[in-house]
């Protein structure tokens, strides 16, 4: 329940800001059990980064066809590894930046409905390219609406889940990344296959299957409501009450039992935009060793990611011999690794804890790759032996690459979340996934076994980077409030109830778990 200052709402009862309000509604939503309407926020929000997987993956497997002719599109397969690659993510990080913005001005719920309808709209026109500029003009403007969503998605998602669960449900949502790989590999296979699919035809089908699956999930994100902490923030605390109490009714009424009494109460003043002057203090001269903790595991998954796997078919056919509408299988079984690593290591997040998980994931994946580069560079793999190397190192990578999303969206105050999140996103991607992309089709087109080893060497020296900062700078965030993680900007010191700045909330263990 959240109560006004009468003095100061009465000075601000025309746009409802300007008040100083105690509340406990972020002790209230940490509270509660897992229920069918944490379901519904997960398939809402989560199976998003279902489609970021199938674009990524879809477009390096058929690179080999996009470059033959008949395809109707005159373009190299460097040009889709390389050019149109850096495109997708140079888009990304563009758009994380602005809709970033947008969505801690704007609120969540309406960012996150317009970025997706964003992506739908570049993905349907990138399915009828005819000239290789409208490919790639198009693959910038996928990638700018998906930089949105991560922005927009990942504040939610991390204000929504209750604390004792937000670590495994952000790395399990971040890791269905990989569900959508899998789709991707066994699409391309089919769309690559010219027996059923003419070579201009396939690939563009494949496009618009993922029009279509945005269109699916943004019916259903119309059910997702926005989060009652940016409406408390921004002076729309009865709005924010009527949607937790809205909640609370309904989980209830699903198990028949009363909720335990939230503990923990904050004061806050209400306030509709934070500068920019406001957000780049705090992170940076509030929060430095928090900023270097973020930019390294940005940096670290993203160039190893990025770089390396987008030239993952490339790789295949160029060494290995393998056909190009065959690719698919091998990714698939990759793409199956990657996304197990969330799935089983999640939990551990929680329990374990953050630095510990978060450095080793990144410390033995980084480890796992200078053997592969090894190996590799011995002439010791095959395609598939290669293939069982990449699992291993992607297992811990995987959950490692979707901790980094996690731990920019909870370690910094409320107000600055989304911009945050767009902030170690477009500065890490950049660094690794622009530069990565074309760096790496580079290497590979030589067809010089060491520049590939060098390639490989490089992402693994960056995750190792990464995976020793985590141990001495990750913040200890497990089954903690965001409040006490950062205290909110808006936060009046000394006017919080007694078990706020505690802000673990006396949780009951539900009957069931996300994982």
């Amino acid at each position: 329940m959240a109560t006004a200052d009468a003095a100061s709402a009465a000075g601000a009862a025309g746009d409802g800001t300007g008040r100083t309000v105690t509340t406990d509604i972020p002790a209230r939503l940490d509270r509660l059990p897992w229920s069918r309407w944490h379901w519904t926020i997960v398939v809402g929000l989560g199976t998003v980064w279902i489609l970021d997987g199938l674009e990524v993956t879809v477009v390096g497997n058929i690179a080999s066809r996009l470059s033959e002719p008949g395809s109707g599109l005159a373009i190299s397969s460097g040009q889709v590894t390389g050019v149109a690659a850096a495109l997708y993510v140079a888009g990304a990080c563009v758009g994380a930046l602005f809709w970033g913005r947008l969505t801690d001005r704007y609120g969540r719920r309406k960012l996150f409905m317009i970025t997706l309808a964003v992506y739908l709209a570049a993905t349907a026109l990138t399915a009828v390219s005819f000239q290789a500029w409208w490919f790639f003009l198009f693959r910038f403007l996928t990638g700018f609406g998906i930089g949105g969503e991560y922005a927009a998605i990942n504040s939610a998602i991390d204000e929504l889940i209750p604390a004792n669960y937000r670590g495994r449900v952000d790395l399990i949502i971040n890791g269905s990344f990989w569900v959508g790989a899998v789709g991707g590999s066994l699409l391309s296979i089919l769309a690559l296959n010219t027996h059923f699919l003419a070579a201009d035809l396939g690939w563009r089908l494949t496009f618009a299957l993922g029009a279509v699956l945005a269109l699916v999930i943004l019916l259903v994100r119309r059910h997702v409501p926005e989060s009652p902490r940016w409406l408390l923030i921004h002076g729309r605390d009865r709005e924010a009450e009527e949607v937790v109490a809205g909640i609370e009714q309904r989980i209830e009424s699903e198990t028949g039992e009363q909720l335990p009494e939230p503990h923990g109460e904050l004061t806050i003043h209400q306030r509709r935009t934070i500068s920019f002057l406001e957000i780049g203090r705090t992170v940076f001269a509030d929060y430095p060793k928090r900023a270097v903790l973020g930019f390294s595991l940005f940096i670290g998954q993203a160039f190893l990611y990025n770089a390396i796997t987008f030239g993952f078919g490339a790789i295949l056919t160029k060494f290995f011999d393998v056909p190009a509408d065959h690719t698919g299988y091998y990714f698939a079984v990759i793409a199956v690794g990657n996304f197990l690593g969330p799935l089983l290591l999640g939990k551990l997040f929680d329990t374990v804890g953050r630095r510990v998980m978060i450095s080793s994931t990144y410390l033995l994946s980084g480890l796992l790759l200078f053997g592969t580069a090894w190996l590799f560079d011995r002439g010791a793999l095959d395609a598939t032996t290669l293939t069982a190397c990449w699992c291993a190192v992607l297992f811990f990578a995987s959950a490692g690459a979707s901790s980094a999303y996690l731990t920019v969206s909870e370690i910094f105050p409320m107000e600055t979340r989304a911009m945050s999140i767009a902030f170690f996103y477009a500065l890490g991607t950049a660094a690794g996934g622009i530069s990565g992309p074309v760096l790496f089709a580079d290497l590979t087109g030589t067809g010089k076994v060491g520049d590939t080893v060098l390639a490989f060497s490089i992402g693994a020296a960056l995750m190792c980077a990464a995976g020793l900062v985590a141990a001495f700078l990750a913040v200890d965030a497990e089954r903690r409030s965001l409040e006490d993680i950062a205290e909110p900007l808006t936060a009046v010191r000394g006017k919080s109830g007694p078990g706020a700045k505690k802000g673990r909330p006396d949780v009951t263990p539900p009957s069931s778990s996300p994982a």
